[in-house]
């Protein structure tokens, strides 16, 4: 495990863990933390050991959103003097290796972007989620590219307007996360998530992430197109022919490792 000044970075069965780690502020996004968590992802990307990545909180929240006690400019939504925040949210939703957000207590303002830029979003059951800008006078406005399409105009209208608090249930309910859990199951449910990607092809995994962003935004017949050769290439290629062979000879594919 790598200590640094406000993160945390393991890397265990495949899976990079990065844990904001200022627990006295409500792991706020300082200039720091933002730029840790960049560098941190970063190196996850670039590791081959390492297949999925996952961001979570310690202490009893997960991210209070930005650090408003930083001095001006060197807090979020504008961009720190370090790394900007939406260089942290874009490196989440560009890295070929998918990002679960294992969502661990409150989640306020900013914070959301984390989990509205993840793959896949697990979160304990009864945390606090806020769109809580509009109650000091400003708006979700960097974060409501990547939670927008999670919560649609319906809910994200009336959460923005309001600033009302909604729990992991209902982030559930809404579409805005994937799986709700008592915080005692939160580990197990996110290494669940990790061992069931680890059993796809690397490349495939890489694909389909890629797959999901790139379609909503083609016309019917560019997705077809594009899509056919997209296909061909994936069955064309050494993964998929393994995999394959796998499948017809009744064995595990060569990328599945046991521990």
């Amino acid at each position: 495990m790598t200590s640094t000044e406000a993160t945390l970075y393991d890397v265990r069965k495949g899976a990079a863990w990065i844990t904001l780690n200022r627990p006295n502020n409500r792991n706020a996004l300082s200039s720091i933390l933002v730029t840790e968590l960049y560098d941190h992802l970063v190196a996850a990307n670039e590791d081959d050991n390492v297949r999925s990545i996952v961001i979570t909180g310690s202490g009893p929240a997960f991210c209070a959103g930005a650090d408003l006690k930083s001095p001006p400019g060197q807090t979020i939504e504008g961009g720190g003097k370090a790394v900007p925040y939406p260089e942290v949210l874009k490196a989440i939703i560009d890295s070929d290796k998918p990002v679960i957000a294992a969502v661990n207590g409150a989640a306020f303002a900013g914070g959301l972007g984390l989990v509205g830029a993840a793959d896949i979003a697990i979160t304990v059951d009864n945390v606090q989620f806020s769109f809580s800008e509009v109650r000091i006078g400003v708006i979700p406005a960097v974060i409501s590219v990547v939670c927008l399409p999670k919560l649609g105009t319906h809910h994200g209208m009336k959460l923005f307007l309001t600033g009302e608090r909604f729990s992991g249930t209902q982030a559930v309910e809404m579409g805005f996360a994937h799986r709700a859990v008592a915080s005692e199951n939160l580990v197990t449910a996110v290494q669940e998530e990790i061992d069931m990607i680890n059993l796809g092809g690397p490349n495939a995994v890489v694909q389909c992430k890629k797959l999901v962003r790139r379609v909503p935004q083609l016309s019917l017949e560019e997705g077809f197109a594009e899509t056919a050769e997209w296909s061909v290439r994936m069955f064309k290629s050494e993964e998929g022919a393994e995999g394959m062979s796998a499948f017809r000879e009744k064995r595990k594919a060569s990328w599945i490792v046991d521990d």
